[in-house]
């Protein structure tokens, strides 16, 4: 009787097992069965002959052995045959030739085997757990979901969910100005779901162009419905973004839709993204008009689109020039990530000094990089170099004091030299 209570215990064990780690009943009683019948063939040989009953509801279990009723002389097999004097025992009418159903206790398998079955069982559970979790959050990779900060780490923060599973959040997937407290609730997207050595690991991310656009399809039910989609998103994390939206019903404005009344929609995004500057453009297939948007809000007079290079030349007023190259040159990079072209601004050059020289004529003298840089601040002549203030070159094209100094008195030299033969021919 006390083994069958400690069978009784066994199941019991792991139907709790079950309940906290969320294994559904069919599984659990596969893998208990499994189990079973694995010791029952170590033990005997086979486990064919054997039936397992478990009843999850009831929280027990039974092991019945079918046997072949032999002459007591001619036993060969006590696992799969019974002696005639042993089976009339049971019933006196049995014969030989007939089948006896007897039940198995677990002190035919003996203690330690039962020890042994309960880690095997511990062991495959775990397994079962760890494929369970890998093979649900596998399917939530891209989507939000909630975590509780547990412990804050150097280089990560771990996060627990509701079923208290574990969620890693490096620090390259934060918000540079991302601050968390311990208990504290953090929203990210599932980035990628690694399973080394069956042992998965669930990394999120908050820096992703997928969170913002989830974000998006949460606070805005127009995006959420399908009337107004996302086409593009360029992310600076924790500094400023660019949206392209499109609507397919004329009647509905996109951009008015995702900012909202006085701005009201898109605030729950910027806060959450720790005050992100939002730009949200009107989405368009014609490319010059594209480039045009995603540099807003500077005003420009003309583009040139090179199709082949993917590359389009960008001429504005020269007041416009540090507004669409942005902040750290962040506007521009944007722009850049959102269309898939890599656009140089120029100041117009419209009624350009005759006298005046491209920039790129004096690469023999000036190291390209350095005049990629001065070009990138939109200044794509020598005069326009000269023309902008000492200090303004060295800040906005992140030049060395003693390069700025260099490359001025290299450009201002070919004026002198310029001035010098015209006095010579006088």
């Amino acid at each position: 009787m006390g083994k069958k209570k400690e069978t009784i215990s066994l199941v019991d064990t792991f139907s709790e097992f079950n309940e906290l780690k969320n294994i559904d009943k069919t599984t659990m009683i596969s893998v208990l069965e499994e189990s079973f019948r694995s010791v029952i063939a170590k033990i005997n040989g086979t486990d064919e002959n054997y039936d397992i009953i478990i009843n999850p509801d009831k929280g027990d279990l039974e092991i019945w052995r079918n046997r072949t009723v032999v002459e007591d002389d001619k036993l060969q097999d006590p696992n799969r045959e019974i002696p005639l004097s042993e089976a009339r025992k049971i019933d006196e009418d049995f014969e030989v030739g007939e089948e006896v159903t007897d039940e198995v206790s677990l002190d035919h398998f003996g203690r330690r085997t039962i020890l042994n079955l309960r880690q095997t069982l511990a062991s495959k559970i775990l397994e079962l757990e760890k494929d369970n979790l890998y093979n649900k959050y596998k399917e939530k990779v891209g989507q939000i979901v909630s975590g509780e900060v547990y412990q804050i780490w150097k280089k990560e923060i771990l996060l627990l969910d509701d079923e208290h599973n574990e969620l890693i959040l490096p620090k390259t997937e934060q918000i540079p100005s991302d601050f968390f407290h311990k208990g504290e609730h953090v929203r990210a997207v599932v980035a990628r779901v690694e399973n080394k050595n069956n042992n998965p690991k669930i990394i999120l991310s908050r820096t992703s162009p997928v969170f913002l656009e989830r974000l998006f399809e949460t606070e805005i039910p127009e995006i959420a419905d399908g009337l107004i989609t996302i086409k593009g998103i360029a992310r600076i994390p924790g500094e400023r973004a660019k949206v392209a939206v499109e609507a397919y019903d004329d009647r509905i404005d996109p951009v008015g839709a995702c900012v909202g009344m006085k701005g009201f929609r898109i605030h729950g995004i910027v806060r959450e993204l720790r005050n992100e500057n939002i730009d949200v453009i009107n989405y368009t297939n014609n490319t010059t008009l594209y480039i045009q948007r995603a540099l807003s809000p500077a005003k420009i007079n003309s583009i040139v689109v090179k199709e082949d290079e993917r590359r389009a030349e960008v001429f504005l007023p020269p007041e416009e020039v540090s507004l669409a190259i942005g902040k750290g040159g962040a506007n521009i990079k944007l722009a850049s990530m959102l269309t898939g072209y890599n656009i140089e601004v120029f100041r117009d050059i419209e009624g350009m000094d005759e006298e005046d020289i491209y920039l790129d004529e004096f690469r023999d003298e000036i190291d390209g990089w350095v005049i990629d840089q001065l070009k990138r601040i939109g200044c794509s002549t020598a005069k326009n170099v000269l023309a902008m203030d000492r200090e303004k070159l060295i800040r906005e094209a992140d030049l060395e004091e003693s390069t700025v100094d260099e490359v001025l008195q290299i450009l201002a030299s070919e004026f002198e030299n310029d001035e010098d033969d015209v006095e010579d021919e006088n």
